[in-house]
């Protein structure tokens, strides 16, 4: 398939997808920023001349997304609103500089789930380069949230990108994930900042949907990603491979357009080729990348407890968090006014 690609999405009632971290496991690194597993040979990534496809912008964010309002297919303990009380409750708020999304830090006693809010870009995407420029990422005991990529309808056949997520205090840093409806190994060689989880097999099947993830290190996300200013991820998905890029607020390449505006028009284009390391390096060594991620919709959520979230090894044993999960977030209101994103834009690129 050619590297460019942008479909609309048709209106359905989709299986909407799940999502899950991969486990905590280290493994030693065979050199700066270069690692070696098994099997496979070296990515190769040659350049690609990108072009601006889609802007979404504070003035007209919300408009490029759907709201998700559905039972939570993670079986999270959250109420999920639709667009008209989510602008009603504060929920989904806009100014000139950004755009916020956030779970309700207003009810006492949220016995049903706590309202938040899951948005899904009404554009899909079979390639590109996702530029995400992030001002704050929501974290506090009981959130699961997360920025991903993911075909609503045809869960897990076409693919799932978890760009940001983490669980609870987000302080162990973000966890960059890959979910497959067939075989997708990453058991060769990488070359990335990150350090591999604990699964090379990417397959939804296998471990529980555990998928096959990349840790970043504490700075890549939480209150110490917010207290710099936050910075950009970077996500590019083409068949050669899918790679992710974190960059603090200090230190955004000169070629990345972070206006809130149109004033550039598309004038600031990024080369991946020129940048860093990434964080994560998914090579289509053995996965073939294009058949197992097409069709991709933008999401952006805040799930509360759920199938991961709620975890004892992380609620309990990792973060330390009160009560349980479904205790803590219905009666602790107070505990969520960190819980938000705020974005300034995300910008697509496409190849003529």
């Amino acid at each position: 398939m050619v590297e460019t690609g942008r479909v609309t999405l048709p209106q359905e009632t989709p299986d909407r997808g799940h999502h899950r971290c991969s486990g905590h496991s280290r493994r030693d690194r065979g050199g700066s920023g270069l690692w070696r597993e098994t099997g496979g040979g070296s990515p190769a990534y040659p350049a690609l001349g990108y072009t601006l496809a889609d802007e979404y912008l504070p003035f007209d964010f919300f408009d490029r997304f759907d709201y998700y309002s559905d039972v939570d297919p993670t079986e999270g303990f959250v109420d999920y609103v639709d667009g008209p009380t989510a602008r009603a409750l504060n929920l989904t708020t806009a100014t000139a500089s950004s755009a916020v999304l956030r779970v309700d830090a207003s009810m006492a006693n949220a016995t049903q789930g706590r309202r938040s809010v899951r948005l899904e870009s009404t554009t899909a995407y079979d390639r590109g380069l996702f530029v995400f420029d992030i001002l704050h990422t929501p974290y506090g005991c009981g959130t699961w949230p997360a920025l991903w990529l993911t075909d609503p309808g045809h869960w897990p056949d076409n693919g799932e990108i978890d760009v940001l997520e983490t669980t609870n205090r987000g302080s162990e840093g973000n966890a960059v994930t890959l979910h497959t409806g067939g075989k997708c190994m990453m058991d060769g060689e990488r070359r990335q900042e990150g350090t591999p989880g604990e699964y090379a097999n990417c397959d939804n099947s296998a471990h529980s949907n555990a998928g096959c993830g990349v840790e970043g290190e504490s700075g890549t996300y939480g209150e110490e990603m917010n207290a710099g200013g936050g910075g950009v991820y970077a996500l590019e998905l083409r068949p050669a491979g899918i790679r992710v890029w974190y960059f603090p607020r200090d230190s955004i390449p000169d070629d990345i357009d972070t206006d809130t505006s149109s004033a550039s028009n598309g004038s600031i284009v990024p080369d991946p080729s020129s940048w860093p390391t990434p964080l994560a390096d998914f090579p289509g060594t053995n996965c073939d990348i294009a058949a197992q991620f097409r069709n991709q919709s933008i999401i952006a959520n805040i799930d509360l407890c759920g199938e991961l979230g709620a975890q004892p090894r992380l609620y309990k044993e990792l973060y330390s968090c009160p009560a349980t999960c479904e205790e803590f977030v219905a009666h602790n209101p107070g505990n969520f006014t960190e819980a938000y994103w705020e974005f300034r834009s995300f910008r697509v690129y496409q190849v003529d």
